[in-house]
């Protein structure tokens, strides 16, 4: 997720939902949190403890958190802008602030902080759709996958297993939570951590588009979000018709993308999808991937 902005614009929320489920909220950061194993309660405290005050943490150091990659080193204090910006070195030949990586930064703080001195089966934090997955050996968990941004209803259903190395998965398009300045309806990417899934997600949607297409409209992120990080930059604000060909063009620039990530070692696997067509970098099969055929 490129977050354009961490107003602190609501009081701090923290309430129990169906299921014995946590919920935590405060300006944009929205956690949805749950565990299983005996010290589940303990768990549960500690993930509303790291979550006391991180928001106020992370606006302190906006300024730095909204500065492009560049030549000159970002200073940064709190150990969750400092995992944006871990995650977001390695794209940094790819325009990109740390701010690609913040929902999934946040989820793998709280989720550390659920794991410390407690024995648990299975845990996840869920922030907005960008989710960090503690798993035992032997365990499991399905997750529910969204293949369009716009429609909330599931298009297939991810499994990941206490023998894949992958614990984070983020999804991010152009009708999502942030600005995209491409034109996918979502991008969900596996990776090692959260914060590594959710700005590769963030950069691969970018990538499914099409350049000077009419049918594609644009404008500065900062006419939409006067404090975006993405300052100038054009964003997809809406997208008309297209040919069967311009959708698996669009497709396929993505995926090259992301088969580069996967080769380089930065994403498990990846799920591409733009008006009811889906490309998957690699065959997700093997990922434990599964999906309505498109």
């Amino acid at each position: 997720m490129s977050a354009t902005a961490l107003p602190l614009a609501r009081r701090p929320v923290a309430q129990d939902l169906a299921g014995g489920r946590l919920h935590l909220s405060e300006g944009p950061i929205d956690l949805v949190i749950d565990a299983e194993g005996p010290d589940r309660a303990r768990a549960l405290a500690q993930a509303q403890a790291a979550f006391d005050g991180l928001l106020a943490s992370l606006v302190a150091e906006l300024p730095e958190l909204r500065r492009p990659l560049d030549a000159r080193p970002h200073r940064l204090r709190h150990p969750v802008a400092r995992a944006m910006l871990r995650a977001c070195r390695p794209h940094a030949h790819l325009w990109v602030t740390p701010m690609a990586a913040v929902a999934g930064a946040v989820a793998d703080h709280v989720l550390a902080a659920m794991r410390a001195g407690c024995t648990l089966r299975r845990a996840w934090v869920n922030d907005g759709g960008d989710i960090a997955v503690h798993l035992a050996p032997g365990e499991r968990l399905d997750i529910g996958l969204v293949t369009d941004l716009a429609d909330l209803g599931p298009g297939g259903a991810l499994r990941l297993t206490y023998a894949q190395p992958l614990r984070g998965l983020a999804t991010s398009g152009r009708q999502g939570r942030s600005l995209s300045r491409g034109i996918a309806d979502a991008v969900t990417v596996l990776a090692r951590t959260a914060a590594e899934a959710d700005v590769a997600a963030t950069l691969i949607a970018n990538a499914v588009d099409l350049d000077d297409h009419p049918a594609v409209v644009r404008r500065p992120a900062v006419d939409l979000v006067a404090d975006s990080d993405l300052g100038a930059l054009p964003v997809v604000t809406a997208v008309g018709p297209l040919a069967p060909e311009e959708i698996e063009s669009a497709l396929s620039s993505g995926a090259a993308l992301a088969a580069e990530m996967r080769a380089a070692g930065l994403i498990g696997a990846a799920l591409l999808s733009l008006r009811g067509r889906s490309v998957a970098a690699p065959d997700l099969r093997h990922e434990g991937l599964r999906c309505r055929p498109s």
